[in-house]
C-alpha cells in the first residue's frame, strides 16, 4: 500500500468514525427525546430550535427587566441637613423620582429648562387645568401648549407650592417630566463629581 494509498484509507476510516460518533449522538437524543417529550421521532433539529428559542427569549426579558430596573429613576438622597443629592446617570443626565400636584413623576433635570414641563396627558391625570396659552420654542419646532401657575411640585421632603409647569411638550413617556427652573431656582445647586446638591435658599 503506498503513502497516498494509507492517507486516504487514514482519512475516510476518520470519517466512518466521526459520522458513527453522530449517528451514536442522534440515537441517543431521540431515545431522551420519546422517554421525556413521549414523542415516537423526534428530529434533533426541530426539537434543538424551539428550547433554544425559549431560551433566548427569557435571556432577552430577564436582561430587559434588569436594565429597566437600573435605568429607572431613583429618589433623591436627603442629606441631615436637608439638601438633596441627585446622583449622575450613564447617560450623564440626572434623574430623579418626584410628584406633580401629588402625581408621581420621573424627573431628567434640566437647568436649562424655564419650567417644569409635563405632557397634556400627564396634566390631565394630575388635574393641572386652566393656564395660559403659549407656544413652546423646542428642538422639533414650535408647540402649542400652556402654562399654568401654582402648581405644587415635590422631591421626596422637600416641596415648592407655586411652581409655574409648561403643559404639552411630548415626552417619552406620560410619566416623564422635565425638571426646570421654576422649581429648581428655588435652591442653590452644586455638581460635585457625578452628584448634584440642591440646597435650599
Amino acid at each position: 500500500m503506498g503513502l497516498e494509498d494509507r492517507d486516504w484509507y487514514r482519512k475516510a476510516r476518520s470519517e466512518r468514525e466521526k459520522q458513527h460518533r453522530i449517528d451514536e449522538t442522534r440515537a441517543k437524543f431521540s431515545g431522551f427525546s420519546r422517554q421525556h417529550l413521549g414523542a415516537k421521532t423526534v428530529s434533533p433539529m426541530k426539537t434543538g430550535f424551539i428550547p433554544m428559542m425559549i431560551f433566548w427569549c427569557a435571556v432577552m426579558g430577564l436582561l430587559y427587566m434588569l436594565m429597566t430596573h437600573y435605568l429607572k429613576p431613583r429618589q433623591a438622597q436627603i442629606l441631615a441637613n436637608g439638601d438633596l443629592v441627585i446622583n449622575q446617570s450613564r447617560d450623564g443626565h440626572f434623574y430623579t423620582t418626584g410628584t406633580i400636584n401629588g402625581r408621581e413623576a420621573n424627573f431628567m433635570v434640566d437647568t436649562g429648562a424655564t419650567m417644569v414641563s409635563v405632557s397634556e396627558t400627564f396634566a390631565q391625570k394630575a388635574f393641572i387645568r386652566g393656564g395660559v396659552p403659549t407656544t413652546f420654542r423646542t428642538a422639533n419646532g414650535e408647540q402649542l401648549g400652556r402654562v399654568v401657575e401654582g402648581v405644587g411640585v415635590s422631591i421626596g421632603p422637600v416641596s415648592v407650592t407655586n411652581v409655574k409647569v409648561g403643559v404639552g411638550l411630548r415626552m417619552g413617556d406620560e410619566n416623564e417630566a422635565l425638571l426646570g427652573q421654576s422649581f429648581l431656582s428655588k435652591f442653590d445647586i452644586t455638581v460635585i463629581k457625578n452628584q448634584m446638591v440642591l440646597r435650599s435658599r
